[in-house]
């Protein structure tokens, strides 16, 4: 049984120092790794990343991220992920990471994704160059979730994402804002390749609940959907028929 603790959105600032902390301390006892979909900071600038590197040093359970949008607003994503990397937090770009909990190997798909939109009502590379670009950047992702999740060998796998791959986590959103909050392409990778659970963040108004067409779990785990400092989902290797049933949810 592995038990992924989730959160994302958490968009600290240089103000937000003791926010999160306290409720990390106990983690170890609680989960096996933490992971976090996206939009680490407010404004994406290195100070911010700072104040969470500091903040996530020392728990006592691997942690593992995706960059969101809001990391690369001042184009210092670089930064942030050296300075959290240097914490010993997991930044993943497009790639794997595997975590051993007790002989169980976690393998976990980093992909930030991006919008798009979702069937009946999404963009297509067709027109202007702008739009060619902004669609063809989802499906180059896209494809790039889809061999990443077949590469990993492993007993459990989980897609990381910070855009979702279905509306169904968006309800509550503003259906005009839907093509940039996610696409279904990512859900068709996932679909594709296989998963036992897909995270993501970033529909704030969203809701946490979804599953892709295939029948896999999708969880929207931004701290404003949960309302908890993360939640904690569990995927039992020898029955995975219930992955994503939430067990805790931390204060």
């Amino acid at each position: 049984m592995i038990r992924i603790a989730a959160t994302g959105d958490i968009h600290f600032g240089v103000d937000s120092a003791g926010t999160l902390r306290p409720h990390l301390n106990d983690l170890k006892g609680k989960a096996d790794a933490l992971l976090i979909a996206g939009d680490l900071t407010r404004c994406g600038s290195a100070e911010e990343a700072a104040v969470l590197a500091s903040e996530l040093e020392g728990i006592e359970v691997p942690i593992v991220t995706v960059l969101g949008n809001h990391d690369y607003e001042v184009e210092q994503e670089s930064l942030i992920v050296g300075l959290l990397q240097d914490k010993g937090v997991h930044v993943l770009d497009n790639a794997n990471h595997i975590v051993d909990v007790g002989g169980v190997r976690l393998g976990i798909t980093g992909v930030k994704g991006f919008g798009g939109g979702f069937a009946g009502a999404c963009g297509s590379d067709f027109g202007e160059p702008e739009m060619k670009t902004f669609i063809r950047h989802t499906k180059d992702v896209s494809a790039r979730l889809q061999e990443l999740l077949t590469e990993l060998d492993t007993d459990v796998r989980v897609a990381l994402l910070h855009y979702s791959p279905v509306e169904e986590t968006l309800r509550g959103e503003r259906l005009e804002i839907y093509p940039f909050l996610g696409s279904y392409l990512l859900a068709e990778a996932v679909d594709a390749a296989g998963a036992d659970l897909v995270l993501h963040g970033h529909a704030h108004n969203g809701v946490e609940k979804g599953i892709t067409t295939g029948g896999i779990t999708v969880r929207n785990v931004a701290q404003s959907v949960i309302k908890h400092a993360y939640n904690i989902y569990v995927i039992d290797e020898s029955d995975k028929k219930n992955a994503g049933d939430e067990v805790l949810q931390a204060v």
